[in-house]
């Protein structure tokens, strides 16, 4: 079997791990993204963790822990995210540079949850939200061959405050439109798909943690991916390591 094919393979294993669907339940009313979180309607749903080490060794709850809440309406995604991180971190001003070494919220999303390759395309999106709650994904290579890091800040809102309960802990509430695989940088006026009750998405969520070192030390997922040749940062190539998503009543 050629590395081609042993690629393949390790990623259907891997994919095949996250066969469980996550459920979101819809969500009666509107949620307002204010990092509070005092909507009734969170209440209904169940807390889910993030503590797959993808990156990174010897992590601690004292560094970082976090658990989230996910639900949705007709228009998007909802998240809760709580996080214990005993040091935020942004060194880079500009958004789209080394953007994966700064403290940052990552949403996985694969529209259809159909899987396959999303590094340089909009098959899925990798949405890495920072501290100033601005986004940036990789688009399509620029003419040169070199990488394009676009900003997707229209794709969502995203506001965080930290916990009145504990100093190191950070309420995150984020909205998410979804936007299907033809969606691309030059289209005008780009339309979110219709979110429906039977819908299924590929998602994960993740975080890249830096406590102050010029690289991130430590980047942790929802999800359980398997490691192919050595690494399991693979959520930013393609979507088949993501879990299925189902949107519920």
């Amino acid at each position: 079997m050629n590395n081609y094919l042993k690629l393949i393979a390790t990623l259907m294993v891997s994919a095949s791990m996250n066969t469980s669907a996550l459920e979101a339940k819809k969500t009666p009313q509107a949620i307002q993204i204010d990092g509070l979180a005092n909507e009734a309607s969170w209440q209904l749903a169940s807390w889910q963790q993030i503590d797959n080490v993808i990156l990174g060794e010897n992590l601690t709850k004292d560094d970082f822990s976090a658990q989230y809440k996910i639900m949705w309406d007709e228009q998007q995604l909802y998240l809760l995210v709580e996080i214990t991180d005993d040091v935020l971190f942004d060194q880079h001003a500009d958004p789209r540079y080394l953007y994966w070494d700064d403290d940052a919220l990552e949403i996985f999303i694969d529209e259809d949850a159909s899987g396959g390759n999303h590094q340089f395309n909009f098959n899925a999106f990798a949405y890495h939200i920072a501290l100033d709650n601005q986004a940036v994904d990789i688009g399509e290579k620029n003419a040169d061959g070199s990488n394009n890091f676009v900003l997707l800040n229209d794709h969502l809102t995203s506001k965080w405050q930290r916990s009145e309960v504990s100093p190191n802990k950070v309420i995150w509430e984020v909205a998410l439109r979804l936007y299907d695989d033809s969606f691309t940088m030059e289209q005008n006026n780009p339309q979110p798909v219709k979110l429906f009750v039977g819908k299924k998405v590929g998602f994960m969520l993740a975080y890249c943690d830096n406590d102050g070192s010029k690289e991130r030390e430590h980047f942790i997922g929802s999800t359980d991916i398997k490691a192919v040749n050595g690494s399991k940062n693979l959520g930013y190539i393609t979507a088949d390591v993501f879990q299925k998503l189902l949107l519920v009543n």
